[in-house]
């Protein structure tokens, strides 16, 4: 009887943008090592297989076995004579075992320091050092308290690794500590490093996302359930493959990456003058509207706050608000416009005919539709379904998958358009 470990189990169970890629993932002595588990098992829910490699000072703050239960794979904790550092990062063709991607987290100032001058002493650094011969990717995800960071020595030695190519991501200070990153961009940066192809570098593209707000009085406003997310997923996947990314957003309920160039906004009126501004003053490419703009706004605002001591019963007078991407097209042409439509409890076709419907009156060049209704895949939700509609009523079905790889399609479909576009 065979046997599988049941870590497997997990596999792929949020997704396949990383089917197919096997990632070192280097621990060292930091007591941020407790969140290691998690993160090779985040991995391996977007389909990585992970193999651990530990130092000794790393073993002692948690054990082998536990990694050897979240990965489902045997742990490395010295070198031997099964040469275990050529296997997984030597110079040879791509075979069963090999790493993809060398991903030290976290990394100790002592072990970054090592790396940086050549020094082999661990399983850790000498894997390293064997990635470095074979053009491995290589991210180090620093950690250790605040005070270690400000060396002048530790700054030279990060230096170095980023010169010769090393990505380091992060830290995050917080508490007198340099933390390691947020876990969510850890594996943003390895699907960057492992899927993204470099297919966008040239072009410039204006994102919305997140929610709109319409105010009532000063403290009061009309809004929707909008996190952003999708809109923020598609800027990430569009940075990650070479474009020039301005993302233009509302309150969203997901952090923001720090990287990414963003103005935020809060009213309907607000991403129309700001949008309208942009493609007024600067050339882009791609318009992607994924903001959930509001369809009525209030008439008046009220100065102050409304008192429900003196008003008993509130009456607001609401206006239809003009469609952005109607607004964007007037402004530009030739920009190439890709809207969002979502719908509640519609049947496929309807959510279909509906988007398409709109596609034709605003101009637009592509349209995604979806129906927010649902749980697994509405506004707070990581997950997505779409349909994306082009002029030609071509229709594309991406079913249930994470929004970061909803984005990835989304982006294949307009660059895809974009291209026939231009030999019309």
């Amino acid at each position: 009887m065979s046997y599988k470990h049941p870590s497997k189990d997990i596999i792929e169970s949020k997704g396949r943008i990383l089917r197919g890629k096997t990632i070192c993932m280097c621990l060292s002595g930091s007591v941020a090592v407790i969140s290691a588990p998690i993160v090779a098992r985040e991995l391996m829910r977007l389909g990585a297989e992970v193999i651990a490699v530990m130092t000794k000072a790393a073993t002692e703050l948690i054990t082998p076995a536990l990694m050897h239960w979240a990965t489902g794979n045997p742990v490395i904790t010295k070198l031997t004579g099964a040469v275990e550092h050529v296997y997984l990062a030597g110079e040879r063709p791509k075979e069963i075992g090999k790493a993809d991607l060398i991903l030290v987290c976290p990394s100790t100032a002592n072990t970054i320091s090592k790396i940086a001058n050549g020094i082999d002493d661990t399983p850790v650094t000498t894997i390293v050092s064997t990635a470095f011969g074979s053009s491995i990717p290589i991210v180090v995800v620093p950690a250790a308290h605040e005070s270690m960071m400000k060396h002048e020595i530790f700054h030279e030695n990060i230096n170095k690794l980023k010169k010769y190519g090393v990505d380091i991501l992060g830290p995050r200070i917080s508490e007198g500590k340099a933390k390691i990153a947020k876990i969510d961009d850890i594996i943003d940066r390895v699907i960057d490093l492992l899927i993204s192809k470099k297919d966008l570098e040239g072009k410039r593209i204006l994102i919305t996302a997140g929610p709109t707000r319409e105010y009532i009085d000063e403290i009061r406003f009309v809004s929707n359930n909008s996190s952003g997310r999708m809109g923020i997923e598609i800027a990430k996947e569009a940075v990650a493959r070479g474009a020039e990314v301005l993302l233009v957003a509302g309150n969203c309920l997901v952090k923001i990456p720090d990287y990414l160039d963003t103005v935020n906004v809060v009213s309907t009126d607000d991403f129309i003058k700001k949008i309208k501004d942009e493609l007024g003053y600067n050339d882009y490419d791609f318009f992607i509207c994924a903001a959930a703009i509001s369809d009525y706004s209030p008439t008046d605002c009220i100065e102050g706050k409304i008192s429900s001591d003196d008003v008993k019963t509130l009456q607001v007078n609401m206006r239809l608000t003009p469609k952005i991407i109607d607004e964007a097209r007037k402004k530009n042409h030739k920009v190439f416009i890709v809207a969002f439509k979502a719908e509640t409890n519609v049947s496929r076709s309807q959510l279909i005919d509906r988007a398409y419907d709109r596609l034709k009156r605003s101009d637009a060049d592509l349209i995604v539709a979806n129906d927010v209704g649902r749980e697994d895949i509405g506004f707070v939700s990581k997950d997505n379904e779409v349909y994306i509609i082009d002029k030609e009523k071509h229709i594309t079905h991406v079913e249930l998958h994470s929004k970061r790889y909803v984005a990835s399609r989304i982006l294949d479909i307009a660059l895809e358009n974009y291209r026939l576009k231009g030999k019309l």
